[in-house]
């Protein structure tokens, strides 16, 4: 069974293209080859642009995910569902609850009997934006002056209200580090990268703790301190002062950093 779907607005540039299919989506070389050494054999990634515009789009392609990992994403989706479907689902519903998202121009899927064969996601890239990984605003590192300091004080305030938003629709990213979050233009966060993201109906406190440990860890040092640090929770929770049961969730998060520090110098180690 296949489901092919295209936003109508870039019908007209992909029949151009000739991507019409499952079978020239997954022919297709693009432009830019944006897969790692460490991504998964089944995935792949590109960049590239369809049209005129200088738009430029993100293919993610899965093809014929391991059983193990289809099994996974059915648990975590609560139902049969192609891995691509579910990044298109996570998305769209964010999307309808206020959360910015890339905008999805396509996505498709092959299934045989039981399982999928091939399924993919297709999105506009962020409007000149750009992780704040990469870059975040001259603010952070210009002079700490006092305007400085303010504006950086209101960019964590805002990030930490978008945060809180994000986890308030009780999704959860499960990978949610600074590369993750794009900065536009006009100053909106977006969410990226929605692949793993879902509603947990157990376990949402220690997969929020993961969530926020990511971010702890991702949080450069030289632009972000330890106070900084407090005033985004406070600011996450939403209250004035830090209460015993805040304390006990920032020990979790202290302790989760920890665990994911380890883990990334033994990955870069091997």
């Amino acid at each position: 069974m296949t489901d092919f779907f295209i936003e109508p607005a870039y019908k007209t540039a992909f029949e151009s293209a000739g991507l019409t299919s499952i079978e020239a989506i997954f022919a297709f070389q693009g432009d830019k080859n944006l897969s790692k050494a460490n991504l998964a054999p089944h995935r792949s990634r590109i960049e590239f642009q369809i049209d005129k515009t200088e738009t430029s789009l993100f293919l993610k392609r899965y093809d014929h995910p391991p059983v193990i990992a289809q099994l996974k994403n059915w648990i975590s989706e609560k139902k049969p569902a192609s891995l691509g479907f579910a990044e298109y689902e996570a998305m769209s519903k964010l999307l309808s609850l206020g959360i910015n998202t890339p905008k999805v121009v396509a996505w498709g899927e092959l299934r045989g009997r039981f399982f999928e064969k091939r399924s993919f996601i297709i999105t506009e890239k962020v409007p000149q934006g750009e992780s704040i990984e990469r870059r975040l605003p001259d603010f952070f590192n210009y002079h700490a002056t006092s305007e400085n300091l303010k504006l950086r004080r209101q960019f964590i305030g805002r990030l930490a209200g978008f945060i809180r938003k994000f986890h308030n629709t009780g999704y959860r990213h499960r990978d949610l580090y600074f590369s993750h979050i794009f900065l536009s233009a006009d100053g909106q966060f977006y969410l990226i990268d929605l692949a793993r993201a879902f509603r947990p109906t157990v376990f949402a406190d220690r997969y929020q703790v993961k969530d926020l440990a990511e971010l702890n860890y991702s949080a450069p040092t030289r632009h972000f301190s330890n106070t900084d640090r407090i005033r985004f929770y406070i600011a996450y929770a939403g209250g004035q002062k830090l209460t015993s049961q805040d304390k006990t969730l920032i020990r979790k998060i202290i302790r989760k950093t920890g665990q994911i520090a380890r883990h990334d110098i033994k990955k870069k180690g091997q």
